[in-house]
């Protein structure tokens, strides 16, 4: 739990890495880019969302199996896989040939749930079993235990001149670890720890009150899922959790910089003020200002305090050198005030 002076033991950043619909090919770059600066910069992880029929990166593992041959020691993640996209079994093959190829370095981050806009897609994902789909945490299940090398067909040996195994391949040993879950309730906090996941915790909670109850602040929402979430684990008060903001700090930001780091914070604002609606989501502020501010921020949020590792969302919407600007305050500024220190090739 960092106090203040306790120091912060991971650090890392996410991105959504947006690109030109007329010309995808530098958005992509730039998130490759971006990743290289911050194994430079010491960050102990890079993490990737996913985006499906929007302009940002829809194959995250695609591009972190070309971030593998651009880095040596930086973590990868994704923040989250919604598996309600994915086959179990496919998916499993993906991830455990892109860690193999990072040398151990992949954590990825699953959800589930029906995918959003669904009833506008479902025929072309599922076209013959959209309306029997089930989206529940079985499919994490599945895929958990696919990634473990448990069988997945009923079939191994030699059929001709060809070898069959009987469960996925390639094996990765180590990465049913280092699987994480990205959860915004207090059920999924409870699923993930008593399934033996790491716990993603983002700026997006449910705040799982009735109408006539007062609503709980965010943190003290956020925190109480790392609770429920440790207190399931078998691991306890040593599973690993982590906590998702949106920090912009500011320290070396140009004047044009600023104003539009502020114009982008004052734009989302406002939904954090709304009261839950029917899905009872609630919104984290984003965190702008200098590091020490940002530092200042973050030890009084009851949230942070249950942590011991951190991935910094960088805002949807801007440009590459306004990532260089953040990524590098993060590391150089914002992390030595967390007491963070920056990772090196030795260590």
């Amino acid at each position: 739990m960092p106090e203040l002076g306790t120091p912060l033991e991971q650090l890392g950043f996410l991105t959504i890495g947006l690109f030109d619909s007329a010309d995808p090919g530098p958005g992509h770059e730039s998130v490759l880019k971006v990743i290289e600066l911050g194994e430079q910069l010491g960050y102990d992880s890079a993490w990737l969302r996913h985006r499906h029929l929007q302009y940002g990166i829809s194959s995250p593992l695609a591009v972190l199996a070309a971030a593998t041959q651009r880095t040596n020691r930086i973590e990868f993640g994704t923040a989250v896989t919604p598996l309600g996209w994915e086959n179990s079994l496919r998916l499993a093959e993906d991830l455990a040939t892109v860690d193999l190829l990072s040398g151990g370095r992949l954590n990825p981050g699953v959800s589930v749930g029906e995918p959003r806009n669904f009833e506008h897609f479902k025929n072309n994902l599922y076209p013959n079993s959209a309306d029997v789909e089930d989206f529940s945490y079985e499919r994490v299940a599945r895929l958990l235990r696919a990634i473990e090398g448990q069988p997945v067909s009923t079939f191994q040996g030699v059929q001709g001149i060809e070898t069959f195994s009987a469960r996925v391949e390639p094996h990765s040993p180590g990465l049913r670890k280092r699987m994480w879950y990205g959860g915004a309730s207090l059920r999924s906090a409870q699923w993930a720890g008593l399934n033996g996941l790491n716990f993603l915790s983002s700026s997006v909670v449910r705040s799982e009150t009735s109408e006539s109850d007062e609503v709980p602040p965010f943190a003290q929402i956020q925190r109480s899922h790392i609770e429920a979430f440790r207190a399931a684990h078998p691991d306890g008060a040593r599973a690993r959790a982590s906590q998702g903001l949106v920090v912009i700090p500011t320290d070396r930001a140009s004047r044009t910089q600023r104003a539009k780091y502020q114009a982008y914070v004052d734009a989302r604002t406002a939904r954090t003020k709304t009261p839950p609606g029917p899905n009872q989501m609630m919104f984290a502020l984003d965190v702008i200002g200098n590091s020490n501010q940002i530092a200042e921020a973050l030890y009084a949020d009851a949230g942070f305090r249950e942590v011991r590792e951190v991935v910094f969302a960088l805002p949807f919407s801007f440009d590459h050198e306004d990532y260089v600007q953040i990524i590098t305050d993060i590391a150089e500024l914002l992390g030595p005030a967390l007491g963070w220190k920056p990772k090196t090739p030795e260590t």
